[in-house]
């Protein structure tokens, strides 16, 4: 990216420019080209879904939107790209128009996104499509292609590509890995805006200007990397990523909820209409639920979690692989009809045991998706004028907080095997012995 043709969003950040404030007091520059991306209906959709969804149930003031999360990813595209244009690797590669692209797509990165869709993508519901299936569509048409080519000169396909991760050119494979990679601006702001507004520390404590100032280009010149300095900086983004998984995205009280939506979704799931619930909003999605579940198993589910009184289902048991290994091996990664299944026989073999019926709607096994966390690969660069001068490392073979907490904590012993039910059921069934035993023979194992 040429310094002596700066992109406007770069110089009103670097000027200290009119623009919109986001908490805990930043400004994100506002040009006239943003705005005009910012009054789509497809970007203000976005201001009517929340971006943690049922973690307000636990978290109550974690009620921020997809639009304030999509204006801070947008300021730290333009902050990763001050710092990088001084590597000249980057400057050669990234011309204008591919950092304008990458603007865009910081931007524009959470439109495909509808209401609920993560727990419920986890479902793999073939009724249900992928968000990031729906991002081309998106913006190939209407107000979005629109506005990118009159506006920013861009073609959508481009800007779709590098949200998808499917851009193959040098530019293309370096910018996406700034949008989706180890050290990303989608991660960065998540958990910091995520922890602010959750009420909790956690998410904030890693020294974010230090990993701005060591970005680099990896030894091959393909992808974003870091300068040994930051290697602390990215070791706490690690921590903090561990940290709110195990304290607020898998806090058990919002896996119970996130385990009702989608016993009350599977429930109803022959009344879901793909091309209406991908275009929803928050209220939309609601509304939609709560009249496909009236008078069927699922009704109390959906009034346990949207209606005037909170109601989530209460924990029975917890497994995880360092002490459950078992069970854990035998449930995690299996379908989600799998996992109805497995609930089923559960409750039958309770009821037997108890002397009293427990509904197989409202007793839910919850166990990891078969989708895993991404391995954290970053690569180091040692020290300028230090012993072993140009000398590239992956952090995790440098680091046995990374390697720890990336891969064997995340997926084995943050995300859990649970047993959830109506609260009376679960302190029988908590009391019962041998909850292992019977999870076992559930799943067949």
């Amino acid at each position: 990216m040429p310094t002596h043709d700066p992109l406007p969003e770069l110089a009103a950040l670097d000027a200290g420019g009119e623009g919109v404030r986001l908490p805990p007091g930043d400004t994100a520059p506002l040009t006239p080209r943003v705005r005009a991306l910012l009054d789509t209906a497809p970007v203000r959709r976005l201001a009517r879904i929340s971006q943690l969804g049922l973690v307000s149930l636990v978290y109550p003031g974690a009620t921020h939107s997809r639009l304030e999360h999509s204006l801070g990813v947008y300021r730290l595209a333009l902050e990763f790209l001050r710092r990088l244009r001084r590597d000249e690797r980057f400057d050669r590669a990234v011309t204008a128009d591919d950092a304008t692209a990458f603007v865009a797509a910081a931007l524009l990165h959470d439109v495909g996104h509808w209401a609920y869709c993560h727990p419920l993508e986890d479902m793999g519901l073939a009724e249900l499509p992928r968000h990031e299936s729906l991002l081309p569509e998106i913006l190939g048409q209407g107000d979005i292609d629109a506005v990118l080519r009159s506006e920013w000169g861009l073609n959508s396909s481009r800007v779709a590509a590098l949200v998808a991760g499917t851009a193959t050119d040098p530019a293309g494979r370096i910018l996406q890995s700034l949008l989706s990679g180890p050290i990303d601006v989608d991660k960065m702001d998540y958990l910091a805006r995520d922890s602010l507004h959750a009420g909790v520390p956690y998410g904030r404590h890693f020294d974010q200007d230090r990993l701005l100032a060591s970005l680099c280009l990896d030894e091959a010149g393909t992808a974003v990397a870091i300068s040994d300095k930051g290697r602390t900086a990215a070791e706490l983004m690690v921590f903090a990523r561990y940290v709110m998984f195990s304290e607020v995205y898998w806090h058990h009280a919002v896996r119970a909820a996130t385990a009702m939506l989608q016993r009350a979704v599977w429930l109803v799931r022959t009344a879901i209409d793909p091309a209406l619930l991908v275009r929803t909003d928050d209220r939309g999605f609601v509304d939609w639920l709560t009249a496909a579940a009236a008078g069927t198993a699922a009704e109390p589910l959906v009034a346990g979690l949207f209606g005037p009184v909170r109601r989530l289902s209460k924990r029975a048991g917890s497994f995880d692989a360092a002490h459950a290994p078992e069970v854990h091996a035998a449930l995690a990664g299996r379908s989600y009809a799998e996992m109805v299944d497995i609930s089923a026989r559960l409750a039958a073999s309770l009821s037997q045991r108890l002397g009293r019926p427990i509904a197989p709607a409202s007793l839910i096994v919850d166990a990891p998706p078969a989708e895993r966390e991404v391995e954290f690969r970053l690569q180091v660069r040692d020290r300028e004028g230090g012993p072993g001068v140009g000398r590239w490392q992956d952090l995790a073979a440098i680091s046995p907080v990374v390697r720890s907490l990336a891969h064997e904590q995340f997926d084995d012993l943050v995300k859990r095997v649970r047993v959830f039910a109506q609260p009376d059921d679960a302190k029988a069934i908590a009391g019962c012995g041998e909850l292992d035993r019977l999870l076992l023979e559930a799943s067949g194992a």
